[in-house]
């Protein structure tokens, strides 16, 4: 974060009693230090207001409370009514210091880390480029991303999340993006918003902060999106595997072992021979989204095109790894009913000698559908060529029970630790494992514990 007055980041939010240069804003007491403002958060765990005088003792300049707090000194205090707004508010003065860097923004029911780390590597190759860490996609991380904004950054790739209406309209406003990609509209939330038209009103909200002209890039293979209703200010660009009718699509898709090549073909640019180090059909569509925004901006096609070699995974979103020589396709860090459906083709895909496995956890917050959705999983697993089938979690039984009655070998296993055993007994050399459940199933401890054991059978760590 460049320092910045207080009285700028502050703007419209109460007087600080004295003006100094803020250097950063922060949420966890412990990262406080001089000159920044610390903003008490309300958590399920912890509440911030009971650190606020510890922090301004720190040496905060200002303390954003939703009420006073004893001890704490007026002078640096600021009652604002909801801090998360507060943050918000900041992210937007902040970022309108910077008018030269182009924001991007990224939103969809599923892929948004995925498309962030595409558009990444593509605007990367053109300027200083900054981007969401993880998946912090919400009114923290919003602002935290724009903080990261300085005088040389010529990109900001924005991730926008959100549980309920109007909030995704918060983090448009204050990013201000010149261009954004909705990726899909699933059925995630499903449990908040009660239907995927409210999902798709939900997404649509990224308009709300573009200018006019910008391109909005829709994923035209989706069921909702090519119908949505695009604000006649903005330029709609489409971009599709099977909807041949799209600006951007791909011909040719190949997978290998190091990845996925295809033709990526442009109706305005012509056609490049593409590879990405990612397997499956969803991240050819996110990478041909990533180009679509990037060229559609103005950016070189045939340069656009190439940078999308330069992705790389993060955290357990598809990477695969391999040990004591099974491969592993590590994606269990989120799941919903449309992300296990294209992991398990990704895994139906792989080239293999081996036996295809598939490890499948719960589905968290998809509300009425959530029993018909965990059937359907295990259908899906029927259908993906799945030679074998682990599931964990009580909706996951429903998967289990109907993968068993499509003839699909299937055990379910009362814990974690049972599928990391039965998994270690069942594998051999060359085959290949799906992991994949919602984040707060915690399918990484079964990842570490089966790593653990095909480790010490090779008396040796895996690479």
């Amino acid at each position: 974060m460049k320092p910045i007055s207080a009285n700028v980041l502050l703007r419209s939010m109460g007087a600080v009693g004295r003006d100094f240069n803020v250097s950063c804003v922060v949420t966890d007491s412990r990262a406080v230090r001089p000159d920044s403002i610390f903003v008490c958060i309300r958590g399920e765990r912890a509440d911030g207001h009971d650190f606020a005088v510890q922090a301004a003792e720190s040496g905060a300049g200002a303390v954003l409370v939703q009420h006073p707090v004893e001890g704490l000194a007026p002078e640096k205090t600021i009652v604002v009514s909801d801090p998360l707004d507060a943050m918000i508010a900041m992210g937007k003065n902040y970022r309108e210091q910077f008018p030269a860097c182009t924001v991007l923004g990224v939103t969809g029911s599923v892929g948004k880390t995925t498309t962030k780390e595409f558009c990444a590597a593509v605007f990367s190759a053109f300027g200083n480029t900054v981007k969401t860490q993880g998946n912090q996609n919400n009114e923290l991380g919003v602002p935290n991303t724009l903080f990261s904004v300085g005088d040389d950054t010529k990109y900001a790739i924005v991730e926008m999340g959100m549980q309920g209406l109007g909030e995704i309209q918060k983090l448009t406003l204050a990013a201000q993006p010149a261009g954004a990609i909705i990726t899909c509209i699933g059925r995630a939330h499903l449990e908040q918003l009660g239907s995927r038209k409210n999902i798709l009103r939900a997404k649509m909200e990224i308009c709300d902060g573009m200018p006019a002209g910008a391109p909005l890039v829709l994923n035209g293979d989706d069921d909702f999106l090519p119908s949505a209703r695009v604000p006649g200010r903005l330029r709609p660009v489409y971009f599709a595997i099977g909807n041949r009718d799209a600006d951007v699509t791909a011909s040719g898709v190949f997978s290998s072992l190091s990845g996925t090549s295809f033709r990526l073909l442009d109706r305005e640019a012509g056609g490049f021979d593409v590879h990405i180090p990612a397997l499956g059909e969803h991240n050819v569509r996110n990478a041909l989204s990533a180009y679509a925004l990037a060229t559609r901006l103005g950016l070189d096609p045939a340069a656009a095109a190439q940078a999308l070699s330069n992705y790389r995974t993060t955290g357990y979103r598809q990477n695969i790894t391999h040990h004591a020589g099974v491969t592993v396709i590590e994606d269990c860090y989120n799941a919903n009913p449309d992300s296990v459906r294209a992991a398990l083709r990704t895994l139906e895909a792989y080239p293999t000698q081996g036996r295809r496995i598939a490890v499948l956890g719960d589905m968290l917050e998809l509300g009425d559908i959530s029993e018909a959705s965990h059937a359907q999983m295990g259908e899906d697993a029927a259908q993906s060529s799945v030679a074998f089938l682990i599931t964990v979690g009580e909706l996951s039984r429903r998967a289990h029970k109907r993968a068993l009655s499509l003839g699909v070998p299937a055990v379910h296993c009362a814990t974690k630790h049972d599928a990391a055993e039965l998994l270690h007994s069942y594998c051999t050399e060359d085959d290949v494992v799906l992991v994949k459940a919602s984040r707060g199933m915690a399918f990484e401890t079964i990842l570490d514990e089966f790593y653990a054991a095909l480790d010490a059978g090779t008396g040796k760590e895996s690479v």
